[in-house]
């Protein structure tokens, strides 16, 4: 598909689709802690996306060569997908999904506050700024809310630095020679780099498996298949037709979700300020995606 100024309706349907995915894939990693440590977790989840990568790009005939002025972007993409996974992982296994991914999806903001200072065409102005000013008051909400007794400053932390993580992945893309790499080498760069440097951290990491059961295996093959291969090669599939910061708008809708699925099939209680904290964190992340022209 050429490339588009603006979300379309495929676009929007095909976004909103993969924000509840993700969403749902809170709950899975969740579950799947029950059976791994999370950054063991993580490494396999990393290297099975290799496997499932590499057989999809020489089935479709993908070559495997990539410009070499993206090569160094791409391992910083790659190291940043490692610490970004490293911490989400074990930020779920201290944390609820519902609080956790209101600080995790917060990663537009991050995104808008960096480019604000390192891109000259990414400017913060009139409604954005007022967005940004909500969107942080929203995640400062969250982090400072200690009135349920799962709240945990470390998983909160954790949560944070994923997210501003995963905005510097957004940066990689948008604003290095990465852009003009398609989205399955981008992948391939971010899993193939991660999965070793996962499974190393592992080592100093506690346990390899706990009380491993058929349904953490089922969740982990979920995240290789589902999600760390085909759902993220979606993801920038996405990011190279639509513009970056449309895209990352969408995920706006991801934590909203992930609250709502966390409260039906956890079970978690969601207290009253974790629900304004969402609010906020929605709300500001729309205006600062909001295209000029629409009010």
């Amino acid at each position: 598909m050429e490339r588009k100024s603006h979300i379309d309706a495929f676009g929007a349907t095909a976004l909103i689709a993969f924000a509840l995915h993700l969403a749902f894939n809170q709950v899975v990693i969740k579950w799947t802690n029950g059976g791994f440590g999370p950054i063991f977790a993580a490494g396999l989840r990393s290297a099975g996306a290799v496997v499932i990568l590499l057989i999809w790009m020489k089935m479709r005939g993908v070559s495997f060569s990539v410009p070499r002025a993206a090569i160094p972007a791409g391992i910083v993409s790659g190291t940043l997908f490692a610490l970004e996974f490293m911490c989400l992982f074990t930020a779920l296994d201290f944390t609820t999904v519902s609080r956790a991914s209101v600080i995790f999806y917060s990663m537009p903001v991050w995104l808008a506050l960096i480019g604000h200072f390192l891109l000259p065409s990414d400017r913060m102005s009139g409604l954005r700024s007022i967005g940004l000013v909500m969107a942080m008051g929203g995640v400062a909400l969250a982090l400072l809310d200690r009135s349920d007794v799962t709240a945990s400053t470390k998983g909160d932390v954790l949560a944070l630095t994923a997210a501003i993580c995963w905005a510097g992945i957004a940066l990689c893309v948008k604003a290095t020679p990465l852009k003009d790499v398609p989205p399955a080498q981008q992948l391939m760069f971010q899993v193939a780099i991660s999965a070793p440097l996962l499974l190393l951290a592992s080592l100093f990491a506690g346990d390899f498996l706990r009380d491993l059961q058929p349904v953490h295996v089922a969740g982990l093959l979920f995240q290789i298949i589902a999600v760390a291969s085909l759902g993220f090669l979606a993801w920038f599939w996405l990011l190279s037709i639509y513009p970056a910061s449309s895209v990352a708008s969408f995920s706006f809708l991801s934590p909203v979700f992930a609250v709502i699925l966390g409260w039906l099939i956890l079970g978690e209680d969601v207290g009253p300020k974790v629900w304004i904290a969402l609010c906020l964190v929605a709300a500001g992340i729309y205006l600062i995606n909001r295209k000029p022209g629409n009010g």
